[in-house]
């Protein structure tokens, strides 16, 4: 253990690497109000007035019905809660939870807790996204009951489509929007509403307070629920009357939440400005179709999308030699996760073809011009696109 922590602990931080990710939080002289706070109230957790407080500005942020966010203690705390408040545990006739194959593992964790056992489907082509229609017509539908679907990379999930599905079959539906902060924020009639959707306040993420999440839903009884399971099945007693954990937020983050929520729109405007700057060096080449970054998808990724399996290794290959990190976000899918190797599934092809061609590239609301164009250099060569017509050679490019 001591041997192994280190190694996690020193990740993306090696000397001369280019980092794939490197967060940026409020600083401590924007902490210290909140802190100062806390050290008056002496409350350190369980809803306390910053935690409160996080979730009402959140309210307002993607105006909703006051009571409309529920803050938690992750993104998959978040889910748990919501899939507990919505769901509860699985039930022996109806034992399935169904997510798709391309997702972070915290998504099957997050049923797995709630005692379900998945059931894994493709997603569409060009959405990244579970199909409604296409799950009706599953075979083990009449063993579900629930749904997750997942924001791929924070793009966006219709709650009107996932609506007409629940009122169809009466299956729960709890969206994983781990990374979807910013869609939802800009179209909260058609993103938000009485289906929850589950959050990530994760460092990764671009609206983040290092761990932490929150579950959204305008169903203020679901709300309840939810808190509910997230404080030990307890609500206005100490009687455990629902299936629960302990998913609360603590104050600390709630003070991250806050003061991330005062600088926001110009962290926002950061992010923005390294995706049009990935874009316009990508024309140089003409590879800006092969980008995808916001608002596509969340502000916190930077995706090079490969034509083959047999270009992603050689993108792989060079960037490693080069010394930046790079990223398969959702590995090769979840039943590739060695956990999760063994699952039946109908087959999952799209996802195993894209999960290995959508390349993580670095990304960070400080990152410079200098080491963007580097990277757009090194791809466009990697894929073979024009290099020698852009003198791209593999020495003599600066280091960012």
């Amino acid at each position: 253990m001591k041997e192994i922590l280190p190694q996690i602990a020193s990740a993306g931080t090696r000397p001369g690497v280019t980092p794939v990710l490197r967060p940026l939080l409020p600083l401590a002289e924007r902490l210290l109000p909140y802190l100062r706070i806390i050290d008056a109230n002496r409350i350190y957790t369980n809803f306390g007035p910053l935690a409160l407080e996080l979730s009402r500005r959140l309210t307002a942020h993607f105006l909703l019905p006051n009571d409309s966010v529920v803050v938690a203690a992750s993104g998959t705390a978040a889910l748990i809660g919501a899939i507990l408040g919505s769901a509860g545990r699985a039930q022996a006739e109806r034992p399935l939870a169904v997510i798709p194959g391309l997702t972070f593992v915290a998504t099957a964790a997050a049923a797995e807790a709630c005692g379900y056992r998945l059931h894994l489907m493709d997603v569409d082509p060009e959405s990244f996204l579970l199909d409604p229609a296409r799950l009706l017509l599953d075979p083990e539908i009449n063993r579900v009951n629930v749904v997750i679907p997942v924001a791929a990379f924070g793009r966006p999930v219709d709650q009107a489509d996932w609506r007409q599905f629940r009122e169809k079959t009466g299956i729960a539906v709890v969206i994983d929007g781990a990374a979807s902060f910013e869609a939802a924020a800009a179209s909260p009639r058609r993103l938000l509403g009485d289906i929850p959707v589950a959050m990530s306040f994760h460092a990764t993420k671009s609206f983040a307070t290092g761990e932490g999440g929150c579950v959204v839903t305008s169903d203020i009884h679901l709300a309840y629920r939810i808190v509910q399971a997230l404080n030990f099945g307890f609500l206005a007693s100490r009687d455990s009357q629902t299936a629960n954990i302990n998913g609360k937020m603590s104050e600390y983050h709630a003070a991250v939440g806050l003061a991330e929520l005062d600088g926001w729109s110009a962290k926002a405007k950061a992010l923005s400005i390294v995706a049009e700057t990935y874009r316009r060096h990508f024309t140089r080449f003409n590879l800006h179709r092969r980008f995808i970054g916001p608002p596509d998808i969340a502000s916190c990724y930077a995706l090079f999308q490969c034509e083959t399996i047999d270009e992603a290794q050689r993108v792989e290959s060079v960037l490693q030699n080069e010394h930046i990190e790079f990223r398969f976000w959702y590995g090769n899918g979840i039943h590739r996760q060695s956990y999760y190797s063994k699952l039946r599934h109908g087959g999952l092809p799209i996802t195993e073809r894209l999960a290995a061609r959508l390349v993580g590239l670095p990304i960070a609301p400080d990152l410079t011009e200098k080491t963007i164009a580097r990277i757009s250099t090194i791809l466009a060569r990697s894929v073979r696109t024009g290099p020698e017509a852009h003198g791209v050679r593999s020495q003599g490019l600066p280091r960012g």
